[in-house]
């Protein structure tokens, strides 16, 4: 064994000796939970519903935090920071402390961490040397040392405890085959990442990089940052991430348990309004006029035009006595309600108040001509009378109706004399485009319009704002009872006042944060994180802004990669209507994912159907050019199964075929006509196989050790924006890229030599 390999073994059973210490104390604080959970779980004092509330929201509490250490207990630590001061910091996924509070691993969340991430030769920030632990499960199996204090090297090299050894941490993690699943990339995050995960703007943050870059990654890192950081502000509103396909979000549901964050709202734009789950997708021309922003004041007037003046006036007979309801009634009744500026159906009520008095005037004065005595007292009485009479019932409806979102909606698109009245004039020559039958499906597209009408409708808010007040002082009572009984409850200071509080409120409504939060249209939650966020139309951005007051978001996309025909051009265009100043933009400008071999061949196709990509350059060189092969029109599904096979005998890792949504059943029947190969998922959903066959659409967002294009020309003339598709399609890859074409190729592709 020569001096390398002596020191290499010295300094891996150095870490190995700390690591195993953290395992231990992680060890023992399972233990320490999983009994206090053993113990409330088998209390038997729970004979009263508070002493129920206490004993189930403890447990949830302790099922909470076992969770947590669990998700970490097989990769606690992943590196080491030898300071200045000659003080030496672990930084791992959670803080851990002895039972002295003796720090033992800092949160790499934490403000003593940010150095790991953001130290460089140039700008040490106090930081002597920086050490990757690479660990398998919980053992050590390899050490990378950042030099930067130069002053660790000796005249004759490094100094004895110091290792420069192996391929690196981030090469290592780039180059693993893929599981399906997303990880984390708290062990290697780079410090332009690290600026955005540790950002302190307070609007819109936009993190616009090209394929590969880590931009999702970064994204959930920085929710995982903000909930440690601004816990007490964020517990109680929640986390709402924005992600294209349910796929996709199966892709990424790891990553923030295993950074020790649960709890948050995950959706995709077709579940984000309550009641609704739909995957359709309108076709290109809907789709423009639906996310175009002027849907809003078609809609606005959509609801206004179901406010009406009746074209004559009412007659009307109360108990005998004929009165008349004249057009004016109902015309300064209608003023009046517009005039509070309460959404439709909450208006409606002050619409039928004022009726109702304008008639009870009128009732008093038929009254008094009879002979009848009306006294003051007796107006509460005639008023319900009139209130209860099916006949101004009838009127009142027939002038100002309540709806449903969905029955509104559903009525305004079946009539086209509607929407042509409503339409503003840039939409008028399109708006034929929206009609449709009543039990026409919802769309993807049709829920942020939804959405819009569902806020032009409203309802009464005086239940809401009593259940708020009620909300309120049941918390102040939640805590102080909190307190009480944490003092005869031992828990070695881990849990607090207001975690049990908030835990009862919970317990006592029987729905998490996040089921609550997802069942409520209205709920407002403190940070809204969007991915793939260039897909959406400006309607669309509307209802998402809704979700967060405080317009505190992370956004991440590519405008190069845009394949809805509504989708973003500009993120500044897009976002500055609603945050003016408070919007940042960051690009990332290094891609870690597609080697430089593909990602060449995929920037000169996107350049030469002018997409405006965003110059990156790749960490790897990658072994092999993308293979391109053309076949005659009759066998290319058959080839592009083959060249599938033969793949999966590499034992590559796992394999996307991407095609036109229109090639893709054809695809998978051939495909699971090969003996030698697994099940064949489809579509988005296919990110559980090895191999799965999916649009480009699909794609989005995740990533495989190989893939196979078949007939790049059909996805660039799928739809308007086709080259968005194909340069996903080419940019999924962290291996292999294969093209199985019998058309002529795009522009921009260089075929086989």
């Amino acid at each position: 064994m020569d001096e390398n390999d002596e020191r290499l073994a010295r300094e891996l059973a150095r870490e190995q000796a700390y690591a195993d210490l953290l395992y231990t104390r992680l060890d023992e604080l399972t233990g320490q939970v999983e009994r206090n959970l053993d113990q409330m779980q088998a209390s038997q004092h729970a004979s009263t519903h508070q002493n129920r509330s206490e004993r189930d929201s403890f447990v949830a509490l302790y099922e909470d935090r076992l969770s947590l250490l669990r998700s970490v207990s097989r990769s606690v630590v992943f590196g080491r920071l030898d300071t200045d001061d000659g003080e030496r910091h672990y930084i791992g996924r959670i803080g851990l402390f002895t039972p002295d509070r003796e720090q033992l691993l800092v949160d790499w969340r934490a403000p003593a961490a940010a150095a790991f991430y953001q130290a460089t030769s140039a700008d040490r920030l106090g930081v002597r040397l920086r050490r990757h632990l690479i660990g398998r499960g919980r053992t050590i199996v390899g050490l990378e040392d950042d030099v930067l204090d130069q002053s660790l090297l000796d005249a004759d090299g490094l100094q004895e405890d110091v290792v420069l050894h192996g391929e690196g941490a981030l090469l290592a993690a780039v180059s693993t085959q893929r599981t399906g699943r997303m990880g984390d990339i708290v062990a290697t995050i780079q410090a332009e990442q690290d600026r955005i995960i540790r950002s302190e703007h307070r609007g819109v943050l936009v993190v616009q990089g090209g394929p590969g870059t880590g931009k999702t990654a970064v994204a959930l890192h920085r929710a995982a940052y903000l909930l440690y950081t601004h816990r007490r502000r964020l517990e109680h509103t929640g986390v709402l991430i924005m992600a294209p396909t349910r796929g996709f979000l199966r892709y990424i549901e790891r990553v923030l348990p295993s950074l020790g964050e649960s709890g948050v709202v995950m959706l995709t734009p077709g579940d984000l309004m309550p009641g609704i789950e739909t995957t359709l997708r309108d076709d290109d021309a809907i789709a423009r006029v639906k996310g175009d922003v002027a849907m809003a004041e078609l809609l606005s007037r959509a609801v206004k035009q179901r406010q009406i003046v009746p074209e004559r006036d009412v007659r009307l007979r109360i108990d005998g006595t004929e009165l008349t309801l004249t057009r004016d009634d109902v015309r300064a009744a209608r003023r009046e309600a517009r005039a509070s500026h309460r959404p439709h159906n909450a208006a409606r009520t002050v619409f039928a108040r004022s009726v109702l008095e304008r008639l009870a005037d009128r009732y008093e004065e038929a009254l008094r001509r009879a002979g009848r005595t009306v006294l003051p007292e007796d107006r509460p009485d005639l008023l319900s009378d009139l209130r209860h009479e099916p006949s101004v019932r009838r009127a009142v409806n027939l002038a100002w109706l309540p709806y449903t979102p969905q029955q509104f909606l559903r009525i305004l698109f079946a009539h086209p004399e509607r929407l042509r009245a409503a339409a503003p004039r840039s939409l008028a020559p399109h708006v034929h485009l929206l009609v449709r039958q009543k039990d026409a499906p919802w769309t993807v597209e049709d829920v942020p319009l939804l959405d819009e009408v569902a806020e032009l409708l409203g309802h009464d808010d005086a239940p809401d704002e009593a259940l708020a007040r009620d909300a309120r002082a049941a918390r102040e009572r939640d805590v102080d009872y909190a307190r009480a009984v944490l003092e005869n409850v031992d828990t070695s200071g881990m849990v607090r006042a207001e975690d049990l509080a908030a835990q009862v409120a919970r317990v006592r409504d029987g729905r998490s944060l996040a089921e609550r939060a997802a069942a409520e249209r209205t709920w407002t939650y403190g940070h809204v994180v969007v991915d793939e966020a260039q897909e959406h139309s400006a309607m669309m951005w509307r209802s998402l802004m809704r979700r967060c007051p405080t317009k505190s978001f992370t956004v991440v996309g590519d405008v190069a990669q845009t394949s809805s025909a509504a989708g973003t051009h500009s993120w500044e265009q897009a976002l500055s209507p609603y945050v003016e100043d408070r919007l940042e933009v960051f690009q990332l400008t290094v891609n870690y994912r597609t080697p430089r071999r593909i990602m060449d061949a995929a920037l000169s196709t996107a350049r030469s159907h002018d997409l405006p990509v965003t110059d990156v350059s790749s960490v790897r060189e990658g072994s092999e050019d993308p293979l391109i092969e053309r076949v005659g029109a009759a066998d290319l599904n058959a080839r592009a199964a083959q060249a599938t096979a033969a793949l999966y005998t590499r034992a590559i890792g796992r394999i996307a075929v991407i095609s036109a949504p229109d090639r893709i059943a054809a695809l998978i029947d051939t495909l699971r006509t090969v003996p030698s190969l697994p099940h064949v998922g489809s579509g988005s959903d296919g990110v559980d196989d090895e191999i799965a066959v999916m649009s480009a659409q699909d794609a989005k967002g995740l990533e495989f050790d190989a893939v196979v294009v078949v007939e790049p020309s059909e996805l660039l003339v799928g739809h308007d924006r086709g080259a968005g598709d194909l340069f996903v399609a080419m940019t999924r890859s962290t291996q292999h890229l294969g093209i199985v074409h019998s058309a002529p190729l795009p522009a921009g592709i260089s075929p086989a030599r």
